[in-house]
């Protein structure tokens, strides 16, 4: 059996390979209701086999969403469409997760496909909010508005709702969206965070957003199931986040009851041009946090060879691998992958309703 294709088992949950499908934004929600677009975008990779898939970052307040398209978890009438798009997901075989985000000084923005700017008050702009009073640049130069300490204590309130939410959806596999350049990242990072007060400067002022509000969270989600972070170990910047940081702030979150650790960088300054790409770039730092962490994890970008996505596997350097664009050429890398690497059964990924004729 290719590594890729044991099975992997944490807290109460058993996911049936270690193909993941990344929590990718479709902006295609109507006031933070998923539509029957998620269904079949989110129910094909299901189909096709994937062990895991993440439902995009959702946003636990209206002013967290990323664009007006975002999926929202901000209120009870969110639960009864996400429970459609979870129990299609376990019909077919596949862990249900869901990432629960703010998306702070890069929110109130256009889809990408409108210009990937931020909206104009006579488009719906809503107020942005921030660690401190710096606009991220390029596309999105509004400067949001500093937060106060009840603005934080209101924010995280919000994670515990959405958590809660999440559960009584029936969610499997919950994921604190702390990277990218959104909220929680620029609390972390110093080239986003200038504060003076007790959440910002030192290190344990920059983590304390992140220490906080996974605290309270964690409160409220079962032990039996995985409790998960997805973080920008790196900013690739002088004077930005270094990934001996993020290990150290992935130890706390470990002692605080973190169970998973999905790797992955940047996007707090809109400079792009330090990122070393490349095929699994980000491959051999996961298994460094792995290794120093102790934390099982999960690594994607530009990862299409499922030769290299085995290796990773079987070598030890992650558990899981993300797949994004990947799953959007092809929802059925998962059978595909499985053909490539000798699986002997790759059939059994599918649903009888094609392998039934694909035996033949």
């Amino acid at each position: 059996m290719p590594a890729l294709f044991e099975p992997f088992h944490l807290k109460d949950v058993t996911l049936r390979n270690r193909i993941a499908v990344a929590p990718m934004c479709q902006y295609s929600a109507v006031d933070g209701f998923p539509t029957d677009w998620h269904l079949v975008h989110l129910g094909s990779r299901a189909v096709g086999g994937a062990g895991l898939i993440i439902i995009e970052a959702t946003g636990v307040s209206p002013e967290g969403r990323i664009s007006p398209g975002d999926t929202g978890i901000w209120s009870d009438d969110y639960i009864a469409p996400l429970s459609r798009l979870t129990g299609f997901l376990k019909e077919h075989g596949a862990v249900p997760g869901l990432q629960i985000a703010h998306a702070g000084r890069k929110a109130s923005a256009n889809r990408p496909w409108d210009g990937d700017d931020h909206l104009e008050p006579h488009e719906g702009a809503w107020e942005t909010l921030g660690p401190s009073p710096v606009a991220f640049g390029a596309n999105l130069p509004v400067t949001p508005r500093a937060l106060s300490i009840p603005d934080i204590q209101r924010i995280q309130q919000a994670f515990v709702d959405g958590a809660r939410r999440a559960l009584a959806a029936g969610v499997q596999w919950l994921e604190l969206h702390f990277a990218h350049g959104y909220l929680a990242h620029s609390f972390f990072s110093p080239l986003s965070n200038f504060r003076t007060d007790n959440y910002g400067g030192s290190f344990d002022n920059r983590t304390r957003f992140h220490m906080e509000t996974f605290a309270a969270v964690r409160k409220v989600w079962p032990e039996r199931l995985p409790l998960t972070v997805r973080m920008s170990v790196t900013d690739w910047t002088e004077g930005g986040v270094t990934i001996e940081e993020s290990i150290e702030l992935i130890r706390r979150l470990k002692s605080a009851g973190l169970d998973f650790i999905d790797v992955s960088h940047g996007f707090v300054i809109p400079d792009l041009t330090r990122i070393p790409w490349g095929p699994g770039f980000l491959i051999p730092i996961a298994a460094r946090i792995r290794r120093e962490t102790g934390l099982p994890n999960s690594v994607g970008w530009m990862i299409s060879d499922p030769r290299q996505a085995n290796a990773a596997v079987a070598d030890g350097h992650t558990d899981l691998i993300m797949l994004a664009r990947e799953m959007l050429r092809d929802p059925y890398w998962p059978f595909h992958a499985a053909q490539a690497l000798g699986h002997e059964k790759p059939l059994s990924l599918l649903p009888v309703q094609y392998a039934h004729w694909l035996k033949r």
